[in-house]
């Protein structure tokens, strides 16, 4: 009934094995990728259709990981998977972004590729996994895929690499680096690193590279084996459309091009775009979508060569050059920390907000429920490019966020010396050409003006590269055009000394390592720079938080004091709160946080929790309240809520008839501690009075 292919290779002492022929057959390419007990299954679908009303590459990949493949049940009211998770919407991009450059241009059908995690070790990750299977899917459907992709992560453990290390390695690692391409090139590169030189990073890239060529050879071979006949995919013949737009618009685009400011650029080409499409509006051969194409080229052309052959940039700048920097740090008066950073017309608004424990993200994953105490939010509005548009939080949003998450985490300071959860939020507000590096900028002066102790300042840069046969050139701080119709979008972020943060995708399959060498030198000067006009504005972080932001304060307490603090159902805890306006939390170890905007509040909360916690100490007299009188004598409560007995003998210093002829309840007295009794504790009103 099955004609089962299967491939098995060892890597790095792991055996990764490619299976096909005996689920989801109908798929134009399904793959079972499992490596230990992690499984997953790569489908790829195409639509046999082309729609001839859009201009663009309808791929989407779609990562989902279920959560029997750990042997979980979701929570939530629902009990099943909802919407994708921020993890599996940087997987998707992550897939995604390998894959995208290697389908011909002409091709415009709908592609749907769906890796799902259907067995979880907890030891193997999906995500290396899923890129490999999601190319094997699509290396056998038929489809005009220029691949394989291979794929692999690399660490770096006491000044060595590590192949696929497993999640536990991680832990100790200087290096979390995925990379992704095919046999000749590198095609993606998303990594968080610590502090790392720019060789040890293009080492790392090179000994991932290396890695995964055996998986592209294993994957070739299933193909060779099982693969589809091929697509024919058409290629329309626009070579009039080309010549008539060069010899009619050739010029103006140079002159549109040569325009600093860009909206008024954006303008001129729109105009230019609508006359193009009037020359041939009365032709039936050519639809506005051809047109605008063949525009498109014809832009790129001009961009490209005037940038290879003479050096000129659409801005003016050198090759080399970085934008003017702006950088003005707590203008928004009310919270914890704030930068406004400006490069060129990128900028954005970054905030710090400095919160508790109880403030941490609770992330649920096939790992369990985590915490996270550093978030970063990037926002991406319509206006910051001068559109209307959607408001929420996409691919985009998530990507870029994450982007600057990672360049910045190294930098932050360990709970146990700076116990506040971090978020910072990025509000874009103008955009032209690489805003996550803005976000990254902006972020470390936030984090300084919030009185965060950061180990060192962070800038970013974003790279861009031309590239023709031999001749190449590496552009500084692009911008959004040069991003548009360049080859290389090469994102790096760290410090003066190393780098934390490199995030590559190659929009071609020429590029070299000694082009991605020059381009990391050039990053670094550019970097450099960034950092000393950031350093104008604020070179380190302010010795104490700011006044509107909580101080918080610690104390320990017993382990076995803990349910005391908390209290029956959290009761008392929440009295404590009410009472003091104070934020309390309360760990495992008897750690007591106490945080609040203001002394008074804070001062009140630690002595409540003083109160409750505090022990008699014998012969001590303290101040008490009479709450419950018995024959045999009167029970006071002296010490937060603790309790101790007044014998009748006790209460005053002749012998005593009725205890009520003495105290009644809800009278304010002072006793004495005499003794212990089986942990409760003897009182005399009788003794403190002399």
């Amino acid at each position: 009934m099955f004609k089962i292919i299967k491939k098995e290779i060892e890597i790095a002492g792991k055996k990764i094995s490619l299976e096909t022929g005996k689920i989801a057959r109908q798929a134009d390419g399904a793959i079972i990728a499992t490596c230990g007990e992690t499984v997953v299954l790569a489908t790829a679908v195409g639509s046999k259709k082309v729609n001839p009303d859009i201009d663009y590459f309808p791929l989407s990949v779609n990562y989902q990981e279920k959560y029997y493949a750990a042997g979980k049940i979701p929570g939530g009211y629902f009990k099943r998977e909802a919407r994708p998770t921020d993890s599996e919407t940087l997987i998707s991009r992550l897939i995604d972004r390998p894959i995208r450059p290697l389908f011909p241009d002409e091709f415009k059908n709908e592609v749907q590729v769906l890796p799902t995690v259907i067995s979880y070790d907890r030891e193997n990750e999906a995500d290396i996994l899923s890129i490999i299977a999601s190319s094997a899917a699509l290396a056998i459907s038929g489809m005009p895929f220029l691949g394989p992709v291979g794929a692999s992560r690399v660490g770096f453990i006491n000044g060595k690499y590590i192949l696929n290390p497993s999640k536990e390695d991680l832990k100790n690692s200087k290096l979390d680096l995925v990379v992704a391409g095919t046999k000749d090139a590198v095609l993606m590169v998303e990594s968080e690193a610590n502090g790392l030189n720019e060789e040890e990073m293009l080492n790392a890239v090179k000994f991932g590279h290396e890695g995964f060529v055996p998986i592209i050879n294993m994957i070739n071979e299933l193909a060779a084996e099982c693969k589809k006949p091929d697509w024919v995919v058409e290629k329309k013949d626009l070579s009039e459309i080309t010549k008539k737009l060069e010899e009619e618009f050739t010029d103006q685009l140079k002159e549109a091009f040569s325009t600093i400011d860009k909206q008024e650029r954006s303008n001129k080409i729109s105009e230019i775009t609508d006359k193009a499409k009037k020359i041939f509006e009365e032709n039936e051969n050519y639809t506005d979508l051809d047109v605008n194409s063949e525009l498109k080229n014809l832009e790129k052309r001009i961009v490209r060569t005037d940038i290879l052959k003479n050096k000129n940039r659409i801005d003016g700048r050198g090759l080399s050059d970085v934008r003017p920097i702006m950088c003005e740090v707590g203008f928004l008066p009310r919270v914890h920390g704030s930068a406004l950073f400006t490069r060129g017309e990128t900028q954005a608004i970054v905030t710090t907000t400095l919160g508790t424990s109880d403030d941490e993200q609770k992330i649920e994953s096939l790992d369990g429920l985590q915490k996270e105490r550093f978030m970063l939010h990037y926002n991406f509005p319509p206006f910051s490019v001068g559109e209307t548009g959607r408001i929420g939080t996409g691919r985009r949003e998530i990507g870029h966020g994450k982007l600057a998450w990672r360049a910045i985490k190294s930098s932050l300071p360990p709970k146990e010396s700076f116990p506040y959860t971090f978020r910072i939020v990025s509000e874009i507000t103008e955009s032209n050409g690489s805003s996550s590096m803005a976000t990254v900028c902006g972020s470390s002066l936030a984090l300084m003006d919030a009185g965060v102790p950061i180990k060192e300042p962070v800038a970013g840069i974003a790279m861009g590269l031309i590239k023709e046969g031999s001749e190449f050139s590496v552009l500084s701080d692009i911008l959004g055009d040069e991003d548009h119709l360049g080859d290389m979008d090469f994102k790096v972020a760290g410090t003066k000394d190393g780098i934390t943060s490199l995030q590559m995708d190659i929009k071609i399959t020429g590029i070299t390592f000694e082009i991605m060498e020059q381009a990391l030198k050039q990053a670094k000067d550019g970097r450099i720079h960034i950092l000393g006009e950031m350093n104008k504005a604020l070179s380190k972080s302010r010795d104490d938080v700011g006044k509107h932001t909580p101080k918080m304060e610690k104390i320990n307490v017993d382990k076995k004091d803990i349910a005391t603090v908390i209290g029956k159902g959290g009761a008392t805890i929440r009295e404590i709160v009410e009472k003091s306006g104070a934020k309390v939390d309360v760990n495992d170890d008897g750690e007591v946080t106490v945080s609040a905007p203001d002394e008074e509040s804070r001062n009140k909360a630690m002595q409540m929790i003083k109160d409750l916690t505090a022990k008699a100490e014998l012969n001590k007299i303290y101040n008490g309240k009479v709450m419950k009188i018995m024959e045999f004598g009167a029970f006071v409560n002296f010490l937060g809520k603790q309790d101790g007995l007044v014998h009748i003998s006790e209460l005053a210093d002749k012998r005593v008839a009725k205890v009520t002829d003495v105290v009644k309840e809800g009278d304010e007295v002072k006793v004495k501690v005499i003794g212990f009794d089986r942990g409760k504790v003897k009182l005399s009103i009788k003794q403190a009075a002399i």
